[in-house]
């Protein structure tokens, strides 16, 4: 009887572990897109300009991605790639197949193809890599397009460059280049988040000194919380480099500039105390998950739909008084963008 009841205990266990792992490889036929590099946000409208955000899953058969290349297609112009840290950014340069209109005026050439290179992305983990861009009017005949990408890893590489031809689709082939289907613009803001011009250089951006700042946001908090983050993005478009030190606002006791780093393998907030430089040219996002404001000792609980008030520090450039706006509750996006998920 022991013996049975063990042969029992022993099944039920099994059976248990097995669980999991068959829903796991259930979804496995759904999910291998994801297995692929794509785009996070794979719709965009033509005129408009657009946030492209590269999703590499995984490195090269276990070894770990060391650069990313993606060539850019034709009607795409203006674009802008985002510096990563830790990783060199490189840019090619050629001429566009026609002239474009671009912030009211023809352009000829621009970007062609992005690197990202000395990296260092185990395959263990998963990263994003972005630029901006304009979908151009008159240049998107197609309604795809297509950004053939290599992933270079410590051994090896992934040619992500295959486009289809003739019925394919993306799915019937094994390394396909990451694809942008083009939609109209009701479409787009029905389903995703979308940077239009009037994002990029609205309301929620300002000037101070040299310095840009754009879509300044927070997050609702829960009663009793005393803290928040405060995220924006800062471009530097003088010939020298300037510092955000800090600042005040009336529903905080202090401002910090912190961010996220690994220490032995764990990830860590940690304070900036020397403030965070913005060098000549560059862009710098202060974002959930990496650099990052805190708004400590709060006064009152942060509210899902309001805005408050900050004055914000820099060396060079001076205070800026800056509006906040307040998201959801754990938002992973500015307010403007959040209302698109609903």
């Amino acid at each position: 009887m022991e013996a049975i009841m063990t042969l029992v205990r022993s099944t039920r266990a099994r059976a248990f572990a097995v669980a999991p792992l068959a829903i796991l490889l259930s979804g496995t036929a759904g999910s291998a897109a994801f297995a692929h590099v794509t785009f996070a946000n794979p719709e965009a409208a033509p005129g408009r300009y657009y946030k492209a955000v590269l999703q590499v899953p995984h490195g090269c058969e276990g070894a770990a991605t060391t650069a990313v290349r993606v060539q850019i297609p034709e009607g795409v112009v203006g674009v802008k790639p985002m510096p990563k840290p830790g990783w060199t950014l490189t840019t090619t340069r050629g001429s566009y197949a026609k002239a474009y209109e671009n912030h009211g005026r023809s352009v000829s050439e621009g970007v062609k193809e992005i690197v990202w290179s000395g990296g260092n992305l185990s395959d263990d983990n998963f990263d994003e890599f972005t630029f901006q861009a304009l979908i151009a009017a008159d240049g998107a005949e197609a309604k795809q397009l297509y950004f053939p990408t290599v992933q270079t890893c410590t051994k090896g590489e992934a040619a992500w460059t295959e486009i289809p031809t003739g019925q394919q689709s993306s799915h019937d082939l094994k390394k396909p280049a990451p694809a942008l289907r083009l939609v109209s613009a009701t479409t787009v803001a029905q389903a995703a988040p979308q940077h239009d011009h009037a994002a990029m250089a609205g309301a929620d951006e300002m000037k101070v000194g040299d310095l840009v700042i754009a879509t300044p946001w927070t997050r609702a908090t829960p009663g009793g919380a005393k803290v928040a983050g405060g995220y924006l993005t800062i471009t530097n478009k003088g010939s020298a480099s300037d510092t955000f030190v800090g600042g005040t606002s009336d529903i905080a006791g202090r401002i910090e500039i912190h961010e996220m780093a690994m220490e032995g393998g764990v990830m860590k907030m940690r304070p900036l105390n020397a403030g965070l430089e913005i060098k000549p040219g560059q862009t710098v996002e202060l974002k959930p998950g990496g650099f990052h404001m805190m708004f400590l000792d709060l006064k009152r609980q942060l509210k899902q739909g309001e805005t408050v008030k900050a004055s914000l520090k820099f060396e060079k450039a001076g205070t800026a008084d800056v509006t906040f706006n307040v998201g959801a509750v754990g938002g992973s996006s500015s307010p403007q963008h959040q209302h698109h998920h609903h």
